[in-house]
C-alpha cells in the first residue's frame, strides 16, 4: 500500500506543482504566462486520452507488471521535462508524464481493493489516493519552493526521482496478483455500453467540478476577499491540502459502510460548502475553515466513485475505473472553464463557489437517476426470474 500511495504521491506533486511555476516556465522560454500555461493542459489532455486507451489495451498484462511500467513512463516524462531544450519539447514531455495517471490510479485502486479484507474496500482506495492528497499539503509546496529558488527544472527533477524510488518500492514490495485474472480488450470496451458507468462517470464530471472552479482562483480569492495577506496565500493552500486528506480517508470509511447513502450525502455535502463559502469567505478565518471544508467535501468522493465505478464495471474494471480520473481532468477543466466565465461576466470571486454549489446539485440530480435506473432495471431482472 505504501508503494502505490508513493506512485499517487509523485503524480500529485507533478500534476500540480506547475501551476505555481508558470512565471519561472515561462521566463525561462520567454513566453507569456498563458502560453506557458498549455503544460497544464497538455498534461491534462495526457492523462484524458492515456487513460482509457492504456486500460484498454494493456487488459492482459500482469497488474504488477503493468503498474510498473507506468511507472516508467512517468518517470521518463519528467526526465525529458528536466532536459527539455525547447518549450514545444517541454509540452511533449507534459503529455507524456500525464498518460499514465490515470491508468496508474485505476489499477492501483483495483490492486488495493483486491489486497484489502473484506469490507474494507474503500478504505484501501483512499489509501491509494492518500498519495495524491499529501502531495497537496509536502509534495506541491516543496517543489514549488526548490523551483523557485533552484530554477523550475529542479522541481521536475524531485518527481523524476520520486518515480524512480516508486519503481523500486513497487518491484520490491508489491505481490504478483495472480488472484486478479488478465482481461481482453473487447471485455475492457464492454464498460462503454454500460449506463451505469456513464452516469457513474458524469457524476464526478460535474458533481466534483465545483471544487476545481474554486481552487483555480484561490489566491486571489483570499487576497482580493478573505484580506488575507500574500504571505499567508500558502498557508490557505497547506489547509486545503490537509483537507484534502481528511477527506479522502473520511470519505473512504462512508464508502465502506454505506456507498450509495453515503455517495448522496457527500454530494449534498459540497453543495452546503460551496453555498457558505460565498458568504463566509469575505471574513480571513472563516475563510480558512471553509477552505478546508471545501478540500475535504471534495476528495471523500473521489474513493466512493472509484468503488462505484468498480461495482458496476462487471467484467471492465482496468477501463472503469481508469476512467474515473479522465472524469475528474474533464472537471478540472470544466470547473475552472465555468469560474473564469462567471468572474469575467463581472461576478467577483465569490461566483466561482457559487458554480460549485449548482454543480454539485447537478451531480446529486445524475446520481438520482442512476439509482432510479439502477432500481428499474433489478426490478424488471426479478420479474423475469420468476417467470422464470
Amino acid at each position: 500500500m505504501l508503494a502505490l500511495s508513493m506512485g499517487g504521491f509523485g503524480i500529485g506533486t507533478t500534476e500540480f506543482v506547475a501551476m505555481g511555476l508558470l512565471p519561472e516556465i515561462a521566463h525561462g522560454f520567454d513566453v507569456t504566462e498563458p502560453v506557458a500555461g498549455h503544460v497544464i493542459s497538455a498534461y491534462a489532455l495526457g492523462v484524458v486520452i492515456g487513460a482509457p486507451t492504456i486500460a484498454a489495451l494493456s487488459a492482459r498484462v500482469p497488474r504488477k507488471t503493468l503498474l510498473i511500467a507506468l511507472m516508467i513512463a512517468f518517470t521518463l516524462g519528467n526526465a525529458l521535462a528536466v532536459f527539455a531544450p525547447t518549450y514545444e519539447i517541454l509540452i511533449a514531455a507534459r503529455f507524456v508524464a500525464g498518460l499514465p495517471h490515470g491508468a496508474y490510479f485505476g489499477v492501483a485502486a483495483l490492486v488495493a481493493a483486491e489486497l484489502a479484507p473484506a469490507g474494507k474496500r474503500a478504505k484501501a482506495v483512499a489509501q491509494v489516493m492518500l498519495g495524491l492528497s499529501v502531495a497537496n499539503v509536502v509534495g506541491v509546496p516543496l517543489a514549488s519552493v526548490v523551483g523557485q529558488h533552484f530554477g523550475w527544472r529542479s522541481a521536475f527533477a524531485i518527481v523524476t526521482v520520486l518515480g524512480a524510488c516508486t519503481i523500486a518500492a513497487l518491484a520490491r514490495w508489491l505481490p504478483v496478483m495472480r488472484s486478479m485474472p488478465a482481461s481482453s480488450p473487447r471485455a475492457e470496451l464492454g464498460a462503454l455500453r454500460r449506463s451505469q458507468v456513464w452516469l457513474t462517470l458524469a457524476v464526478g464530471m460535474v458533481g466534483f467540478g465545483g471544487m476545481f472552479a474554486v481552487y483555480t482562483y484561490i489566491s486571489t480569492t483570499l487576497t482580493d476577499v478573505a484580506g488575507l495577506p500574500v504571505l499567508l496565500v500558502p498557508l490557505g493552500l497547506m489547509v486545503y491540502g490537509i483537507g484534502m486528506v481528511v477527506g479522502n480517508l473520511v470519505g473512504g470509511r462512508i464508502a465502506d459502510r454505506a456507498l450509495i447513502p453515503g455517495m448522496f450525502a457527500m454530494l449534498a455535502a459540497v453543495a452546503v460548502v460551496m453555498a457558505l463559502f460565498v458568504v463566509a469567505v469575505r471574513n480571513p478565518y472563516s475563510a480558512m475553515v471553509l477552505v478546508f471544508l471545501v478540500g475535504a467535501s471534495g476528495a471523500a468522493l473521489v474513493p466512493a466513485l472509484q468503488t462505484r465505478l468498480m461495482d458496476v464495471a462487471e467484467g471492465a474494471q482496468n477501463l472503469a475505473a481508469s476512467l474515473n480520473h479522465a472524469a475528474l481532468n474533464v472537471a478540472n477543466a470544466g470547473g475552472a472553464w465555468l469560474g473564469g466565465l462567471v468572474i469575467a461576466a463581472g461576478f467577483g470571486y465569490t461566483a466561482p463557489a457559487a458554480v460549485g454549489a449548482l454543480l454539485a446539485i447537478a451531480g446529486l440530480a445524475i446520481f438520482g437517476v442512476a439509482m432510479l435506473l439502477q432500481r428499474r432495471t433489478t426490478a424488471e431482472e426479478r420479474v423475469v426470474v420468476a417467470v422464470h
